[in-house]
């Protein structure tokens, strides 16, 4: 990373993000959708697209006037705006760039309380709430309800130990003063529920469906114990991030946010959520009863935007691409940290939701360097959830390309020798290969596969030499004779 490719985050909020938009001629706009099939349809359309558009939902049936909804933030020059970039740099070097600016020498700075902001701009407490006035769509065509949190964070306080967390856990819209709060096991929101429920108390929640698009990625990403996000996001920015006092829990509300919803979840209270289309591409987890929060207040802009980011599954989708460029930087730094020497490269593949398959590439620098590589990038605080199959390649690899790292797994490798197992992993109760009786019992867990795909060290000069072109070859024929291809 130059000088000149240093981040610079040019925007504080939704609304000033998709001004940014706009100006890269990337925004589209759609009145009169409904909620019931036609905003579910374009998301089909648009979110698996690399370069698709993002997509403001304006005048929706059975909405009120000026309740709106975004679709696809990460895609286009977009993408590289979002996390601060230039666009000419590639998913890899943004990825990198982003961990070396934000995560080598991660620094936090505070959140600062303030008296007010736009999201108090309207208030609708006691018999005001009305969650239904939002647009909350069907995403997919077996969903079992509405969601009106995809594109969504909420925030809870450790009862003990008073440390605030902000988690992206999925909403079902079940009525005016209900939605559902679905947290799987051993995250950080589950940790506090659990506390609070073990004191005979309710969980003080603050849902925010629609802001500053870093607080929804970082809501998705793993952050330490003990650290809210939004210290993380201070730093990122250089400057406190500003909040407001919840004037019903007392937690803090983001003061530009577009919506937030204050309220209790009851350890009693639960209601049968879903099916949902999850990140897996599956209805894995189908329809159980699920934690809800009762709502107590609603507050939002004047004409507030809500964020939509389904899971679209069997493929790259918008979720996958945000969390590949942020979880690739965030296994990388893990492996340094844990003293891994000579990692060039982590790519958390969008096929598999960015979740699912890792590839690595290291310079090799002693036996078993390959095994060790693996075995942290499985099981590292970045990774250790849902991880399925980790490849770890020697340096020459480009991880990012999905067919040359399976060409690399499948030419130097011997499956008997090359493929180790850990078993009783950490999984995700939206892997459809979760077998019923474990799913039944509560057990989600899984094994974990690390491929060694380096050349084997005791032999490896000996290894054939590869025919793909060096870098500079490469290089080369592109320059040459790169106008075959154009036309």
């Amino acid at each position: 990373m130059t000088a000149n490719d240093a981040p610079r985050i040019p925007y504080d909020d939704l609304r000033e993000w998709l001004a940014r938009a706009e100006l890269l001629g990337e925004v589209r706009h759609v009145k009169g959708a409904n909620w019931s099939e036609d905003i579910g349809l374009a998301a089909e359309a648009v979110l698996r697209a690399e370069n698709g558009p993002c997509v403001v939902f304006d005048e929706i049936e059975g909405c009120p006037r000026g309740h709106r909804l975004l679709l696809n933030m990460f895609a286009g020059k977009r993408r590289n705006m979002t996390l601060g970039f230039p666009d000419h740099l590639s998913k890899w070097e943004l990825s990198d760039s982003y961990r070396a600016a934000f995560l080598q020498d991660q620094k936090n700075i505070p959140h600062e309380i303030v008296d007010t902001g736009p999201v108090l701009e309207n208030s609708l407490i006691g018999d005001a709430v009305d969650a239904t006035l939002f647009p909350a769509p069907i995403w997919h065509e077996k969903d079992g309800g509405r969601y009106i949190g995809t594109g969504t964070y909420s925030i809870t306080r450790d009862p003990e130990e008073g440390w605030l967390n902000a988690g992206a856990y999925r909403a079902q819209l079940f009525d005016r003063n209900t939605v559902g709060i679905l947290i799987a096991a051993g995250h950080h929101g589950s940790i506090h529920a659990e506390k609070y429920f073990k004191r005979g108390e309710p969980m003080p929640v603050v849902m925010v469906i629609g802001g500053d698009p870093l607080a929804f990625f970082f809501g998705g990403l793993e952050a330490p114990y003990g650290v809210f996000e939004f210290d993380m996001i201070g730093g990122l920015r250089g400057r406190p991030e500003k909040m407001v006092k919840g004037p019903i829990t007392g937690l803090p509300i983001p003061a530009n946010a577009e919506i937030a919803i204050e309220g209790y979840v009851h350890a009693d209270r639960k209601i049968v959520e879903g099916p949902f289309g999850e990140w897996s591409g599956h209805y894995a987890g189908g329809a159980k009863p699920c934690l809800v929060i009762d709502i107590k207040a609603i507050h939002h802009r004047n004409n507030p935007i809500m964020l939509g980011v389904p899971p679209m599954g069997a493929g790259p989708d918008e979720m996958a691409r945000y969390r590949a460029v942020m979880r690739s930087a965030t296994i990388k730094q893990n492996m340094t940290n844990a003293g891994v020497p000579e990692v060039r490269q982590v790519w958390c593949h969008e096929v598999g939701a960015a979740r699912m398959f890792h590839g690595v590439s290291i310079k090799q620098c002693y036996p078993g360097h390959a095994v060790q590589a693996g075995m942290v990038a499985a099981q590292c605080g970045g990774s250790a959830y849902a991880s399925k199959y980790v490849v770890v390649c020697d340096e020459d690899i480009d991880v990012t390309d999905l067919e040359t790292l399976i060409w690399a797994m499948l030419t130097r490798t011997d499956p008997k020798e090359s493929i180790q197992f850990i078993e009783g992993s950490w999984d995700s109760p939206a892997d459809p290969r979760l077998p019923p009786e474990k799913r039944k019992a509560g057990d989600f867990s899984h094994s974990v596969a690390v491929i060694d795909a380096c050349r084997p060290w005791h032999w490896r000069a000996e290894f054939p030499p590869a025919n793909t072109p060096s870098p500079e070859v490469a290089r080369k024929a592109k320059e040459k004779f790169g106008w075959l291809l154009e036309g």
